[in-house]
Order: structure tokens, then C-alpha cells, then sequence
């Protein structure tokens, strides 16, 4: 079970699998699930009777939760297989979870929620923990199965090296010489092994340094893409947000001509947040007010059509009380004759309404007809 690897995804992220590559993957990831499980029970069995939780629980359960994590959208991508009923739509959806994050957040590792790693990044990391505890543990003893750890660690490289590969071009050199120095390492003992040397106390150390260095190299990708996905995020939240503010704002331009007081909520200014940052570090409190700044925004927005919405209500309001009047016979009462022309004037003076005065007026209006339904006697 020494020689299980992660299987190879097809597709890619956005490019669906042809539906015999994708039940060919399948396959092998449920007969790698199966096995790397078994060796994960396995270790953890050994670890228990070796007395050395302290020194590896730790690994096996962020194995575990990798593990876990794989399963779990395994199980997705098989509902969404349904059997092999795919067309493309549903081929399309399968390379989004296959290449897609995996979701961690709910994990209890806190090591794995922190990450953001698709689902052949979380094989690859699990094989290389698996390996690593592995080497830990001296399951591998004997002279053939040194043979078998050498091979897995020249795979293991190449592995490495197509991560290299996805690496800034500006860093791939330094990550090839130092893939180069593990290549040579590998050499170095394959060949003392061959002389007929004892290389059991120097594999061990090399395993560790691959396993680790695999590791860094998906856990730094991963990173590197979650600060990507963070960048793409706020700037295309930036751009909604300042198309908002300029309509926002047009709507202020037209509360301001329509009615007055305005409320006191002011509209606010997205450029008062700086520049988009561009660290990963400085995107998630960015993002946090950008949300802070929507929701400001939606109350400056709200707060503006509400006192426009005012302006309709008193002109209602004028045009029921009038109507109301003309049902109880009193609208050629003189004062309410004047009340209705003097409000009705507010409305097309040319400038904004002035509500509170609209207001008073309709307040006038509405105590002279409630006194002419009690004095119906009364008309002057």
C-alpha cells in the first residue's frame, strides 16, 4: 500500500472531462480513497502502540480531515454523475468540483480550515503527510521496500515539479534548485545502496524534507490563489459599489430638488476607503468595509427615497381630504378653499417642497373638516 497515490484529475478548472475520462477517474479515486484509508487506520494504530501521539496525532488527523474533505465531494461529484446521465452542463458542473475549492471551513483542523486547496491538491497533500508519517514510523524496514521508497520519492518529485510549474516565474528558480538538491540527495543514496551501504538513517530524513517540501509548495499555491480570488473579489465589488454611489447620488441630486429638509444620513464616498490593496493580508479587512460601505450606502439610498416617497403621500393626502370634503358637503367652504389652494401651491412653486410646511397645512386642513363634521351648521 506504500506505492498509493492521489489518482490525476481531468479536465480542468472551466474545461470539462469527456464522460470515459471522468468514470476512469472516478474509479481510481474511490479505490484511492479505500486504500488511504486503510493506511491511515493503519498508522494511527501504530501510533497508539508506539506510545507517540503527542509527536504525530497531529499529522494523522490533518490526514484525516484532508481525507474527509475528499470524501465529501467525492460524494457530490457522484450525485452529480448520477450514473454517467451527464451532458454537458452537468460535465461542466463535475470540473467545478473537481478543480473548485474544496469547502474547509467547517473542518475541525484548524490547519485545513485555513486553507483553500482543490481536491487533487488535497490527494496530493494527503499522500505526502501519509508519506511522511510513514517514514516516521519505520514501516518500511527491509531492502526491497527501500527500493519502493526510493521510487515513490523520484514520483514524488516529478510531482513537485509540475507544482514548480504553477509557481511565479520569478521563484520557480529557486524552487527548481532546491527540488534539484532532493533530486541529487535521491542519487546520492541510490547509488551508495547500490555500493552496498546502509542507507536506512538518511531515507527517512529525505522523505520528510520531499513530503514537507510538496506540502509548502500546495499549501503556498493554494494561498496564492485565495489572495488572487480576494483581489478579483474586491475589485469587482469595488466597481458594483462605485456604480452604485453615482446612481445613489443621482437619486440625492433628485431628492434635493424634489422636496426639503433632506435626511441627515450624507451619501457616502467609496474613495474615502483608499486604493485596493493588493496583500492578502490587507484584502480581508478591505473586503469588511466594503461591506461596512454598502450597507451605509443602502441606508443613504433608502432614507433619500423615502422623503422623495413624502412628497406623492401629501399630494394623496391633499387630493383625499378634498374628496372627503366634497362627500360631506363642505367643499365650498371658504377656509378649506384656502388651505387646499395654498397647499396645493407648495407642490409647483418651482423649488423644493417644503414638507414641514406642507405638512401644517394639510394638518390645518383636516381640523377645519373634522370641526365642520361636528358644527355642520357652521360655513364661514
Amino acid at each position: 500500500m506504500t506505492g498509493t497515490v492521489s489518482p490525476a484529475a481531468p479536465g480542468q478548472l472551466g474545461v470539462a472531462a469527456r464522460p470515459a475520462e471522468m468514470l476512469d477517474y472516478l474509479g481510481r479515486l474511490d479505490a484511492w480513497l479505500s486504500q488511504r484509508r486503510q493506511e491511515l487506520d493503519s498508522l494511527d494504530s501504530q501510533i497508539q502502540s508506539t506510545g507517540r501521539q503527542a509527536e504525530l496525532t497531529g499529522d494523522v488527523t490533518l490526514a484525516l480531515a484532508l481525507w474527509q474533505a475528499v470524501k465529501t465531494r467525492q460524494d457530490l461529484i457522484l450525485r452529480t454523475w448520477d450514473s454517467g446521465r451527464v451532458g454537458q452542463v452537468e460535465l461542466e458542473r463535475l470540473s467545478g468540483l473537481i478543480w473548485g475549492r474544496l469547502d474547509t471551513q467547517a473542518a475541525s483542523v484548524d490547519q485545513l480550515r485555513s486553507m483553500a486547496v482543490s481536491l487533487p491538491e488535497a490527494g496530493r497533500l494527503c499522500d505526502a503527510l501519509v508519506a511522511q508519517l510513514r517514514t516516521r514510523l519505520n514501516t518500511d524496514p527491509n531492502a526491497e521496500q527501500q527500493l519502493i521508497r526510493l521510487r515513490n520519492l523520484r514520483a514524488q518529485f516529478e510531482r513537485i515539479r509540475d507544482q514548480i510549474g504553477l509557481e511565479p516565474p520569478a521563484q520557480q528558480p529557486g524552487a527548481l534548485a532546491k527540488l534539484d538538491s532532493l533530486a541529487q540527495r535521491a542519487a546520492d543514496l541510490a547509488g551508495k545502496r547500490e555500493r552496498g551501504g546502509d542507507i536506512g538513517g538518511l531515507l527517512g530524513p529525505l522523505e520528510i524534507d520531499a513530503a514537507r517540501y510538496e506540502r509548502d509548495l500546495i499549501v503556498t499555491a493554494a494561498q496564492r490563489r485565495e489572495a488572487r480570488d480576494l483581489v478579483t473579489r474586491a475589485r469587482e465589488t469595488h466597481t458594483a459599489l462605485a456604480a452604485r454611489e453615482l446612481a445613489v447620488r443621482q437619486v440625492a441630486a433628485q431628492a434635493a430638488a424634489t422636496c426639503w429638509p433632506l435626511p441627515v444620513t450624507p451619501v457616502p464616498a467609496l474613495a474615502a476607503l483608499g486604493p485596493i490593496p493588493n496583500t492578502r493580508a490587507a484584502l480581508q479587512p478591505y473586503l469588511a468595509q466594503l461591506d461596512g460601505y454598502a450597507a451605509a450606502l443602502a441606508t443613504a439610498h433608502r432614507d433619500l427615497a423615502a422623503a422623495m416617497e413624502e412628497v406623492g403621500r401629501a399630494r394623496d393626502l391633499l387630493s383625499a381630504l378634498i374628496a372627503k370634503a366634497g362627500a360631506l358637503g363642505c367643499a365650498d367652504d371658504p377656509t378649506l378653499t384656502s388651505i387646499a389652494a395654498l397647499t396645493a401651491a407648495q407642490f409647483d412653486t418651482g423649488e423644493p417642497t417644503v414638507l414641514p410646511v406642507v405638512n401644517e397645512l394639510l394638518a390645518a386642513y383636516s381640523a377645519r373638516l373634522d370641526y365642520r363634521k361636528t358644527n355642520p351648521g357652521s360655513g364661514v
